[in-house]
């Protein structure tokens, strides 16, 4: 895969920044093509090419080369099927092409910064410390190339937080070019412990956005442990306060393992008395990716195992009116009475099934396992589900 290039031999205008456009099999009308990544199917179609954002295509150019026009075009992919009309792609100068969005996908985001203030046990994306405030203008970009109608979209990192203004600026363009997209965005929410940042968020007014931070006891020290920070746990509760206070929707995130699964109960309880206008509270079984690798003799434990504990925390918080969910678990070793409350929430992208899974009467409500969990760790206690043991009046719905 590499850059093409002219039709006498000569490099085409050096590309020295990644350039982002949205996906067409179609023509597009020429003022139109700025925002346009074309998909070639054959070397005949690169007639026309000049003035999209770039071009792909299988297709492996003549080594004296076919094209006049001054378009980067990507050529020799080893497969073009993955991509659909109205995807977005970024072009980078080697010739490397990232996927940023899919059209038909539910689980879009925007990979803000590697940085984190937290270095979590088992934290699936490992922060590294780099000055990546460059992305910002990326994220910015990709938010005017997506469909108006993408029902949510997450953002992530790393921490989001510590872009500080340039977040809030994000968050902003999201409002005004994707009015009808839920946001959803993952912090550990200690940034937000200065309460003009909670007040700046809220001062968007952004109509459907939810800030979703992990909170992992109602222990001061075991939460800090667990998230490797003195005092986290402190910032963290007030930032949760601070969103409250200023009306920023907030979702409460426990991964459990280990560490936290005993005080579950007593953690739910906390959340309830202290918490009690958190929009939702979401129970989550372990991703073994990341630091979760070699941390794993520590962390893990077999999702059947805490059973009771997760059936106590849910009926508490169910009881008591708050919204709660059930996260990254296979039905067959979650206890019965709660399945109601689990949802299909990992990543298209990254979700996969045992093949024992196919013959499971409920396989199609199920979570699934991370793909990570395949190789490196799952409940010893996987079983196809009989289509006897299952009842008619589950409640299978998703939160949003």
């Amino acid at each position: 895969m590499s850059l093409s290039l002219g039709s006498h031999g000569s490099p085409l205008p050096t590309l020295n920044r990644t350039v982002l456009g949205r996906v067409t099999s179609i023509p597009t009308e020429a003022p139109l093509r700025k925002d346009h990544v074309l998909l070639a199917r054959s070397l005949e179609s690169l007639s026309e090419i000049q003035g999209y954002a770039g071009v792909l295509t299988s297709q492996a150019l003549p080594p004296d080369g076919v094209l006049t026009a001054d378009t980067p075009v990507v050529h020799g992919l080893s497969s073009l099927d993955h991509l659909e009309d109205g995807d977005v792609v970024a072009l980078s100068p080697n010739g490397y092409v990232r996927t940023l969005y899919r059209l038909r996908s539910p689980h879009n985001s925007l990979f803000t910064t590697d940085q984190c203030n937290s270095f979590c046990l088992m934290c699936s994306q490992p922060p590294k410390p780099v000055d990546d405030r460059h992305r910002i203008a990326e994220h910015l970009r990709l938010v005017e190339l997506m469909d108006p109608s993408t029902p949510e979209l997450g953002i992530t990192g790393g921490e989001p937080t510590l872009l500080k203004d340039d977040l809030l600026i994000l968050i902003e363009r999201c409002r005004e070019l994707l009015p009808q997209t839920a946001l959803h965005v993952l912090s550990n929410g200690r940034l937000f412990y200065y309460g003009s940042f909670a007040r700046k968020l809220a001062g968007i007014g952004h109509p459907d956005l939810m800030i979703g931070v992990p909170l992992y006891s109602d222990v001061d020290s075991e939460h800090d442990y667990v998230v490797q920070s003195t005092g986290a746990f402190d910032q963290t509760l007030i930032g949760l306060q601070n969103l409250g206070r200023y009306g920023v929707p907030i979702e409460i995130r426990i991964v459990i393992h280990r560490l936290t699964y005993a005080r579950l109960p007593r953690l739910a309880e906390f959340i309830y008395r202290n918490l009690p206008f958190a929009s939702h509270v979401a129970l989550m079984g372990l991703e073994v990716m990341g630091f979760a690798v070699p941390n794993l003799a520590d962390l893990w434990i077999d999702p059947a195992e805490y059973g009771r504990e997760l059936v106590a925390s849910v009926d508490f918080l169910a009881r008591h009116g708050m919204r709660v969910s059930i996260y990254n678990h296979q039905l067959c070793v979650v206890p019965r009475e709660v399945w109601g409350y689990c949802r299909r929430s990992i990543s298209d992208w990254k979700n996969d099934y045992l093949p024992v899974c196919d013959a499971c009467a409920v396989r199609s409500h199920c979570g699934g396992f991370f793909s990570s969990s395949l190789r490196r760790g799952h409940s010893s206690r996987i079983r196809p589900v009989n289509a006897g043991e299952t009842t008619t009046n589950l409640a299978w719905t998703t939160p949003r």
